[in-house]
């Protein structure tokens, strides 16, 4: 054996003593994760209150997905070390181990601890003397490559251990297999900067086919993951991907990076409750595709709060309500002005049509009707000779809310819409259309029938139109309120039975 290989031997022999006893740690973080798991669910229900259950179902989710976590990097745990110019050597690693003695044995690949390993070169080595990349199959070492910064700073016995190619170009002489599970050993320096890029705003990376635009991306989650876990964990992070095959194809690096706390989907599964795969033919995609229907989606919102052609007619129970025309425009101006969300801004449009129509049948029996003659006990708490008040408003809008005729005009103006049904009827409605795409974009090649499927072109238009609908929430507010009511209610009723109870076992024991 030449003296070459039999230091490779020995230089691999040395790492795999170490390689291994990494992985006996992670066997007993495994170990650890599973047993309280167990303890977790092994308690049972019984006597635990709702606010115990629901602690104890967050330890669950907390251990499961730490046992997921360690699963996931059994490939490649360790795939790197360094040598500081200080004497002291690091090892990196998918993710972080400590010994019994709480003593990092091995670093996370997206500590700041391990960032010399990525961006050190021969001009700035970044206090590096060496660094040393690990190949292992399995859990056994099969192959070493160094790079020296510093060959002066070594040890005789250091320089005698050197070995390998260096790593850059033992990367280059490497084909490409199809998969990135094992590119966290191999970043190079520009894609780090990428990767441990600050958390503010948007980060667009851009770089022909091959440069390593998705490896950066999906090790960039990893890392914002690893750094703010706090903020995302509340927040959650998305990978959005082109088709199933290419999710497919990146779901296996996540996890091996340490990560398993990342939702996945296509760009036709991004809108709640649709799931579209089927493509617009080229003239639709084309028009769907410019930035310019963000506007298109705005115009429909607004297309949809519409005026009476005249004055707004109703017939109610033989009377006919009349609100002048410029009385509703009116209204409309000042439900648009409080920049509210369509939905929201229909309760307040609503409620003050429904004041101006219960003014108008206060107006409509003083016509028709002597005041005298009234004696119509439905009609009688209008008390028509004087003006009405808020509790005559408030009552007359709830009467005449309850009349089908009046729901159907009132929401013929301002009407409660979803995205899906937005998007659908103005898809649907040739008129619609010429009205609301913007001039220069072909508004005849979005025209298809009422009843046609979601496409993935539809998607991003579904997200915007729920932007801007909003939802009215003030029914579930209000329930929420009578019920904090009620439960106070009820808290107040119980701290009165147990003081009334108290007295009582006082006086049956004879205490007062």
């Amino acid at each position: 054996m030449s003296n070459r290989q039999s230091a490779l031997a020995e230089a691999i022999a040395s790492e795999q003593v170490k390689v291994t006893m990494l992985y006996g740690r992670l066997d007993l973080a495994r170990e650890r994760a599973e047993r309280a798991l167990r303890e977790v669910h092994g308690g049972g229900g019984a006597g635990l209150t709702a606010r115990m259950l629901v602690e104890r179902e967050v330890t669950a989710g907390e251990q499961a997905g730490r046992l997921a976590q360690l699963h996931a990097v059994e490939r490649g745990l360790c795939f790197g070390r360094v040598d500081e110019s200080g004497g002291r050597t690091v090892y990196i690693g998918r993710i972080g181990l400590r010994d019994d003695e709480h003593e990092s044995v091995l670093v996370d690949w997206r500590a700041p601890a391990a960032r010399p390993f990525y961006i050190a070169t021969p001009a700035d080595p970044a206090g590096l003397v060496r660094r040393r990349h690990l190949h292992t199959r399995a859990r056994t070492v099969v192959g070493l490559d160094d790079e020296v910064f510093d060959l002066a700073g070594m040890s005789e016995h250091d320089r005698r251990d050197l070995v390998g190619e260096a790593a850059l170009l033992a990367a280059l002489r490497r084909g490409r297999t199809g998969r990135m599970t094992d590119v966290v050993a191999t970043i190079q320096t520009e894609q780090d900067r990428v990767i441990r890029a600050g958390l503010q705003g948007a980060l667009v990376v851009q770089g022909g086919p091959g440069t390593g635009k998705t490896v950066a991306a999906l090790h960039r989650a990893a890392y914002l993951l690893y750094t703010h876990r706090g903020a995302l964990d509340r927040r959650g992070v998305l990978v959005v991907g082109p088709n199933p095959m290419f999710l497919r194809y990146i779901g296996q690096v996540l996890p091996a990076l340490g990560e398993t706390q990342v939702v996945m989907a296509t760009v036709g599964e991004l809108f709640p409750g649709v799931r579209a795969t089927a493509h617009d033919p080229a003239p639709a995609a084309l028009v769907k595709g410019d930035l310019r229907m963000a506007g298109f989606v705005a115009a429909a919102v607004r297309d949809r709060q519409r005026l009476p052609e005249g004055d707004l007619e109703i017939l109610y129970d033989g009377l006919p309500l009349r609100v002048a025309h410029e009385t509703c425009a009116a209204l409309r101006r000042r439900a648009r002005a409080v920049r509210l969300p369509h939905n929201m801004a229909r309760k307040l449009f609503v409620t003050e049509l429904l004041k101006e129509l219960v003014a108008a049948e206060a107006r409509a029996l003083e016509a028709a009707l002597r005041i005298e003659d009234l004696d119509d006990p439905e009609y009688a708490p209008l008390e028509l000779d004087r003006d009405l008040d808020e509790t005559d408003l408030r009552l007359g809008s709830e009467r005449l809310w309850a009349d089908e005729g009046v729901r159907r005009a009132v929401d013929g103006l301002w009407p409660e819409l979803t995205p899906r049904r937005l998007i659908g009827e103005t898809f649907a409605d040739p008129h619609a259309l010429a009205r609301t795409v913007p001039e220069g974009l072909d508004h005849r090649a979005l025209l298809r029938p009422p009843d046609a499927e979601w496409t993935v072109g539809d998607v991003p238009l579904l997200d915007e139109a729920a932007e801007l609908l909003g939802e009215d929430d003030s029914a579930g507010r209000a329930a929420a309120r009578e019920a904090d009511r009620a439960r106070e209610d009820d808290e107040l009723f119980a701290s009165e039975v147990v003081r009334l109870t108290g007295v009582g076992h006082l006086l049956e024991g004879g205490g007062l």
